[in-house]
């Protein structure tokens, strides 16, 4: 069991992210931890202290707050500016969900670690891979122990072509919120929701009775919907005549 104290600032998104949990385990382990706003929102109490039965993702939560020093070579904390998330809950993001399936091929590229970059940027800026794949390729325990100049694996996963999804779309009851990625939904531009694909993913999707091709980015997590792929934002749903039926058939390519 592992402890966290929050902060302020700390959003629920955040901390469920970094703890590897999500809201349920949340809510349910830590009541005295969680309020309720007038407005229905829930939040997380400032200094109330978070628990949680992972073990691993001890080292996952260093990996998000820590940044090496250009000067001293020692970390410095920043989760303050890596937790400006949303305070209400949005239903697409309250799952940590597991690596990439082994199932598309891969690249391997060595990085040497700069002044300043930190495992979490590095996955989800840079390479859009998940934090867990560095850590465990690289046989990382501590994140902490980063040194400047010294080189990592990072394993990109490569396209198989195109594949099948079941494709939704969700627009005006998100627009403005607060994404997986921490950016604001915008249900006019060229952004999906998936459950796995690393954040910052580019991908095209076409709809192959009408010929409409879109590329896209993954910024937020879901469909939480069985049987669906991926989410549309509203915008990407007209351009490929989705909005109507509301669900449809795509393919889909990682570019």
């Amino acid at each position: 069991m592992i402890e966290y104290h929050v902060q302020k600032g700390d959003t629920i998104a955040g901390v469920t992210s970094r703890l590897n949990t999500n809201w349920e385990a949340l809510q349910k382990n830590n009541p005295q931890s969680i309020g309720k706003a007038k407005n229905g929102n829930w939040f997380l109490k400032e200094g109330a202290t978070i628990t949680t039965e992972n073990s691993f993702d001890k080292s996952l939560l260093k990996a998000q707050a820590t940044k090496t020093s250009p000067v001293s070579q020692e970390p410095i904390h920043i989760s303050q500016q890596q937790t400006k998330l949303m305070h209400s809950i949005n239903a697409k993001h309250e799952q940590v969900l597991p690596s990439m399936p082994a199932t598309n091929k891969e690249e391997s590229i060595t990085h040497t670690i700069k002044a300043g970059e930190t495992l979490w940027d590095l996955a989800i800026n840079k390479y859009h891979v998940h934090v867990k794949d560095i850590m465990k390729e690289n046989g990382i325990t501590d994140p902490k122990t980063l040194q400047i100049g010294q080189q990592i694996t990072i394993r990109l996963p490569q396209s198989t072509g195109e594949e099948p999804v079941v494709a939704s779309w969700y627009g005006k009851a998100f627009h403005g919120r607060p994404m997986a990625n921490g950016a604001i939904y915008d249900m006019h531009a060229a952004t999906i929701a998936h459950k796995e694909m690393p954040l910052g993913t580019k991908v095209e999707l076409k709809n192959t009775a009408t010929g409409e091709m879109v590329r896209a980015v993954v910024t937020d997590r879901g469909p939480y919907i069985e049987g669906r792929d991926v989410d549309l934002s509203y915008g990407l749903a007209q351009k490929l005549s989705l909005v109507k039926q509301g669900i449809g058939n795509l393919t889909m390519r990682v570019l």
